[in-house]
């Protein structure tokens, strides 16, 4: 398995992932108020036309507005991606980890995890990863924690920490 960092004219597995319900169904019925946001399906609109504003931000000036995308390769197919985005100029990211359906549940979601966490630690200098979603996501809760994610329950939701100095110990 590695992380892919696409070029602009590879963005159609993007754009795939993106318009799959079975793929974005952990973000059907939130009140997102974004242009191409399907709140029935999840799904975001992710036309062609757009690649390049995108592409921009979060691949060609990505240390720039701290940021990271790469697709999660694996046996010479993409399986999902990764990102990482940082408000603080790098010392916390924020992560994302979204896997096609015809993947999940064989244990990949781990090892694309730890690739990415080495990638924040070890080459952006990230002090700590986070990542936030529903305590109902089960699969999701227990990769986390049994990567060494410390939780702390929001009412509904759970935040996870990943700090640098535990990350050295996987």
């Amino acid at each position: 398995m590695k992380l892919y960092v696409p070029k602009e004219n590879e963005l159609c597995f993007r754009q795939e992932l993106l318009s799959d319900p079975g793929a974005m169904s952990y973000n059907r019925g939130y009140e997102l108020s974004f242009p191409g946001y399907h709140r029935d399906t999840g799904c975001i609109d992710f036309p062609q036309a757009a690649w390049r504003g995108w592409y921009e931000t979060w691949v060609r000036d990505a240390r720039e507005n701290g940021k990271f995308y790469a697709y999660i390769e694996h046996g010479g197919a993409f399986i999902g991606d990764v990102c990482l985005h940082s408000g603080d100029g790098g010392k916390s990211y924020e992560l994302g980890i979204l896997i096609a359906p015809a993947y999940r549940g064989m244990g990949l979601s781990g090892e694309a995890l730890r690739l990415l966490a080495e990638y924040a630690f070890n080459v952006l200098g990230a002090e700590e990863l986070t990542n936030r979603f529903e305590k109902t996501r089960a699969a999701a809760v227990r990769l986390h924690l049994a990567l060494g994610f410390e939780a702390r329950d929001e009412g509904g939701m759970l935040d996870f920490s990943l700090r640098r100095e535990d990350f050295l110990f996987w």
